[in-house]
């Protein structure tokens, strides 16, 4: 049962409409932040709650037992201290958010909404919308790994160990041809076959990266598919790095790295589950993949 105090609960009984949200941030970085949909700042517990123009809370979900609360909060990228770019960084993710309604007249009279921390964040160059969670959210986050016939590895991480600096998995392009934003030309790669940098990643001379759709060889010239959308213009360096997608075949033939592979590829399915012995088949108890 939410706490009221019995001043702000005489308020709220004679109609009295001096009521604004607040909202207490904390990052994980020890940066506490607070912000209202007041007009005027706010003293909060021991810093200051920032007017936001043009933002407002969403609908607060709240349920017994472990179900995971929700809430929201949108608004306009009007504050000094939400950024577009620190978003983009990921400052802002998993930070805890306390939501209060107070007596904007007499802030010290308050009562605690909701407690959660920022799930997903939907940003736009003026605006942006921000989920929060419950805290039961951390309970519902899957521990340990997942039997798959796939590796759960990435590519030139610790787990994999592939070093993907060596010259047959790495190579060095300037583009030819621009297609589009996806898509280029680009010569300094005749010596890799199709598909060789397919899931892989570009890594621009600015440092920028992008991942790898497609990857074709057109004679001396190679053509290049992205993810995501990138400026782009003819004589743009950049180093390709070979993708893997995961399957034991490929990690065998491509990279000779079967000893890392994190993957089960020996599962049986639900087919064999179910299969039953056929004819000529030994029934010795041995394995079934020899």
């Amino acid at each position: 049962m939410r706490a009221i105090p019995e001043a702000l609960a005489a308020k709220l009984a004679s109609g009295v409409t001096t009521l604004a949200h607040v909202w207490r941030l904390a990052r994980r970085d020890g940066e506490v932040f607070a912000f209202t949909d007041h007009d005027c700042p706010l003293s909060f517990e021991g810093t200051t709650a920032e007017p936001l123009q043009g933002v407002s809370a969403g609908a607060i979900e709240k349920s017994l037992g472990l179900s995971v609360d929700s809430a929201s909060i949108v608004g306009a990228l009007s504050s000094a201290a939400i950024t577009e770019e620190d978003l983009a960084r990921g400052l802002w993710d998993g930070a805890r958010v306390d939501i209060y309604r107070v007596d904007w007249s007499a802030p010290e009279l308050r009562v605690h909404l909701f407690a959660g921390r920022i799930g997903e964040v939907r940003r736009g160059a003026l605006a942006f919308e921000a989920e929060l969670r419950g805290l039961q959210a951390a309970l519902n986050t899957p521990v340990g790994r997942v039997f798959s016939r796939f590796c759960d590895a990435d590519v030139g991480d610790a787990r994999c160990g592939v070093d993907l600096e060596a010259p047959e998995f790495r190579g060095e392009g300037v583009i030819t041809e621009v297609l589009g934003t996806h898509t280029f030309k680009a010569a300094g790669l005749a010596g890799f076959t199709d598909q060789w940098f397919a899931r892989g990643r570009v890594v621009w001379a600015d440092g920028r990266q992008s991942e790898v759709a497609t990857h074709q060889t057109e004679g001396d010239e190679a053509l290049f598919e992205v993810l995501d959308p990138v400026t782009l213009s003819i004589g743009d360096e950049f180093a390709a790095y070979a993708g893997c997608d995961k399957r034991i075949d490929t990690c065998r033939s491509k990279f000779a790295n079967v000893v890392n592979f994190r993957g089960f590829p020996h599962m049986p399915g639900n087919d064999a589950l179910q299969s039953g012995p056929g004819v000529g088949d030994r029934l010795d108890g041995g394995s079934r993949l020899t």
